[in-house]
């Protein structure tokens, strides 16, 4: 359909609109505003509907919960990961006490306390106990999400190490992610989008010795058991490095660095044993037959979770979570900067 075509259906619809409120004026005015008046008949079926409509919706959202909650990730595959599903659990516990307490009781007054004829409302202004109760209680459990969220983010954020982290750097783009180790020193070389040109699409800087042995790739392997701090840079607008199943999430920022690190505890090979796993992988699988596409395995993924342009579903890489040896294998079999610009 062409875009002149769109508008002049939506004027359409709107003079369509225009219209039908005009006749509805028209007939009140003809029947001195009869038409308008509520009558208890009307008051009782509003009534009944509200509370077949409320717990409908309450019974809807127990079937969404057993139907799709199968989907929700696996098990957390870094070792913070917990206490961000403790958090999450938490945070959802308290949610759903509220929800499936509170709904039921506003559908049904709006049932219970519908008009009728000869009921009066009461006026009632004010009581300190109801105040301090619905203030204290909201007040309390935010005060305990929001001190064992900021706990949880600074362990994160500053964690205590035994050993020193592998830096490595993950480039953000429009649609794509490269990634960037730091070689036999654990030191990132200088980089700047200034510097990209040709090959050097990271604008690694190769007059500093530590860009020498840094590694460019278009994979992400990780040692399980090892502490990873992540550099995250971006060449265009605000994208944001999302590690789902690995609890970790940081925005990349134009103009800035922006870092976080995490250990990986599950490598590939174990998580795709995962009970929870292989049912999502079976599922999937029997979907994708029947269209006739590829069999799937299952990958951790890295995803962009800011909406970052058109093609921004697109925007994701698969992470490898491998043995130490295993890493350190494909590591070599990498080139570096100086081998490669």
């Amino acid at each position: 359909m062409s875009a002149i075509s769109i508008i002049v259906l939506v004027i359409l619809v709107i003079l369509t609109i225009v219209q039908v409120m005009r006749i509805s004026e028209i007939s009140s005015e003809i029947q001195k505003g009869k038409d308008n008046e509520v009558s208890e008949k009307d008051n009782d079926t509003q009534g009944t509907l509200m509370l077949l409509v409320g717990f409908g919706f309450i019974i809807s959202v127990i079937v969404m919960y057993i139907a799709w909650g199968k989907h929700l990730l696996p098990t957390p595959a870094s070792e913070h990961g917990s206490e961000i599903d403790g958090l999450w659990n938490l945070s959802m516990l308290i949610i759903n006490i509220v929800f499936f307490v509170v709904q039921p009781i506003l559908f049904y007054f709006a049932f219970k306390y519908r008009g009728k004829k000869g009921t009066k409302a009461v006026y009632y202004e004010h009581n300190n106990k109801l105040e301090l109760f619905w203030t204290m209680i909201p007040a309390v459990a935010l005060a305990v999400l929001i001190i064992w969220g900021l706990n949880v983010w600074s362990t994160l954020m500053m964690p205590e190490n035994e050993e020193e982290p592998i830096l490595v750097e993950v480039y953000a783009q429009q649609f794509n992610w490269t990634v960037r180790y730091s070689g036999g020193d654990n030191t990132l070389g200088y980089a700047t989008v200034h510097e990209i040109k040709g090959a050097n699409v990271l604008g690694v800087d190769q007059a500093d010795p530590a860009s020498l042995d840094d590694i460019v790739t278009k994979e992400l392997h990780l040692p399980v058991g090892k502490p990873i701090k992540f550099q995250f840079r971006s060449q265009d607008v605000i994208h944001s490095a999302y590690f789902p199943h690995f609890r970790a999430q940081m925005n990349c920022v134009p103009g800035a660095i922006t870092n976080f690190q995490f250990t990986p505890s599950i490598t590939t090979a174990e998580i795709r044993q995962n009970k929870e796993v292989k049912n999502h992988v079976e599922e999937v699988n029997a979907i994708r037959k029947a269209k006739g596409e590829d069999i799937w395995d299952f990958n951790y993924v890295l995803l962009c979770n800011k909406i970052c342009g058109a093609a921004h579903y697109n925007m994701q890489m698969d992470i490898i979570v491998e043995t130490e040896d295993e890493f350190n294998a494909w590591l070599k079999e990498q080139k570096t900067v100086a081998e490669t610009l």
